[in-house]
């Protein structure tokens, strides 16, 4: 007999659990079902619900809110009211009440009173993960640190919580903390809870922190799942460039900007266009590209410097210049350094001696404002070397035949500066000078004059055949 009543009490403790699941799916299906209705057919919906909450389930908290909650979301405040309020006598501490009463104060527009509410559902309930989330989207711009707070609250009790990890990516994007974004889009971005947005962002943080590798990875991961996404055939893009993944770049850039959707071009998108054809040395193109961006966003004036460089490369000096110019015009006057005005002067040089280049006086007034530059920078960096130096190399050419030796003082400035240096990098300039003082006294004729120079760029390299030929034809 206690054999009997034994198994009999182990049959129920068995189906008991299994009875309350069953009950459970039951109102829970029929609460499925009130949400069809309620939209449509209103009557029948409020049918539904009194034949729900008949016998035990009109004392049931759980329920009530449940029933409250479908009216919420269909917009039907009041009816969600009256079964608020029934369920707040029911019982006044069931935390899911002061959930859907915080929601309510959310959609008018009562931050603080919505929080209030949301902690009240944690007082009663510490484990309600939903009003800890609820409370961080509520204060996630108006409040970053509470609702990061409160984010690393809900992540210490349930640390394997994806929807913690989710809120606090997003709210540390939007307040630009990327390295901590980073982390945790990494938690989920493999899960059934990451959306195309998540993929965009968490592609976008990586971006900004330099880590294109990865930062193309997750865009990759975007593009298959919408291949016509703008955001990331925009970040293929850009990562292919800074990887310096030209030909997979340019493919990339003929999607986004032929086959994407809701695409709105930006200045950056046409400086990266520009880019990545300039490094693939489609120069014409680039310059389209470039233009194309400055007439979006004319404060960038720095792209008339990789304007100016696409021009030289296509050796078209004429516009290399003006481009140039353009660049340093836009430049505050304590901008304007001799380091940028140095580049300048190197162009009109290149003007200046360009094979292409067959009018001697276009030539001369080339290297005349080459000098003009140069001069510039000698009064303006008197401890750099460069000013004299390039001011003898355009003099140099100015004089091709060396008859005026109009170069000579210049380099002569440059010996006396850098051999106080005494730094081996300065040899390859001091021979050069050497080379060319060595060349102009042998031309006048001056030949000891001559052979101290060639000896002296014997002593620094012994083997310099330019040297070794001079020396050995001067009797």
């Amino acid at each position: 007999m206690k054999r009997i009543q034994l198994l009999i009490l182990v049959m129920f403790v068995a189906v008991g659990p299994l009875l309350a699941q069953s009950a459970n799916t039951e109102w829970q299906e029929r609460i499925a079902r009130i949400k069809e209705l309620v939209g449509t057919n209103t009557q029948q919906a409020s049918e539904e619900v009194n034949q729900l909450l008949k016998g035990k389930n009109k004392k049931d908290s759980e329920i009530l809110i449940a029933v409250a909650r479908v009216y919420f979301d269909a917009g039907k405040n009041s009816d969600a009211d009256i079964y608020l309020q029934q369920a707040k006598k029911v019982n006044n501490k069931y935390p899911g009440i002061y959930l859907l009463e915080g929601d309510i104060a959310v959609l008018n527009k009562d931050a603080g009173t919505a929080c209030q509410l949301y902690e009240q559902a944690i007082y009663f309930d510490p484990n309600c993960k939903e009003a800890y989330l609820k409370y961080a989207q509520v204060y996630r711009d108006a409040s970053p640190e509470q609702a990061i707070e409160m984010l690393l609250r809900l992540k210490e009790l349930a640390p394997d919580y994806l929807p913690a990890n989710k809120e606090l990516a997003d709210v540390y994007y939007r307040n630009n903390h990327f390295d901590k974004a980073i982390e945790e889009y990494a938690h989920f971005v493999n899960t059934s809870e990451v959306t195309e947005d998540d993929l965009m962002k968490y592609a976008f943080a990586l971006f900004l922190n330099h880590d294109f590798a990865k930062s193309l990875e997750i865009a990759q991961m975007g593009a298959q799942r919408n291949n016509r996404h703008a955001a990331f055939n925009r970040l293929l893009m850009y990562n292919y460039t800074d990887l310096k993944r030209y030909e997979e770049g340019l493919k990339a850039a003929d999607t986004f900007f032929h086959n994407s959707d809701k695409q709105d071009f930006s200045y950056l998108d046409y400086m990266y266009y520009g880019h990545l054809l300039s490094s693939s040395k489609k120069y014409d193109e680039a310059i389209v590209e470039y233009k194309k961006a400055l007439d979006l966003d004319s404060l960038k004036t720095n792209l008339w410097g990789e304007i100016s460089d696409a021009y030289e490369n296509l050796n078209n000096y004429v516009d290399a210049i003006d481009s140039y110019k353009k660049y340093i015009a836009s430049l505050e006057v304590e901008k304007q350094t001799p380091d940028l005005m140095f580049r300048l002067g190197k162009l009109y040089y290149a003007e200046g001696t360009s094979s292409p280049l067959i009018d001697p006086a276009a030539k001369k007034a080339s290297l005349l404002e080459a000098d003009s530059v140069f001069s510039v920078i000698a009064e303006k960096a008197p401890d750099s070397y460069l000013g004299s130096f390039w001011r003898a190399r355009t003099n140099s050419a100015l004089d091709p035949e060396t008859t005026q030796g109009l170069a000579k003082p210049y380099y002569e400035a440059v010996v006396s500066m850098l051999l106080t240096k005494n730094d081996p990098r300065y040899n390859p300039v001091i021979i050069e000078c050497y080379s060319y003082l060595g060349y102009y006294y042998l031309l006048q004729n001056l030949m000891p004059q001559s052979k101290e120079y060639w000896h002296k760029i014997l002593s620094i390299d012994p083997e310099n055949a330019t040297a070794k030929k001079a020396l050995a034809g001067i009797k």
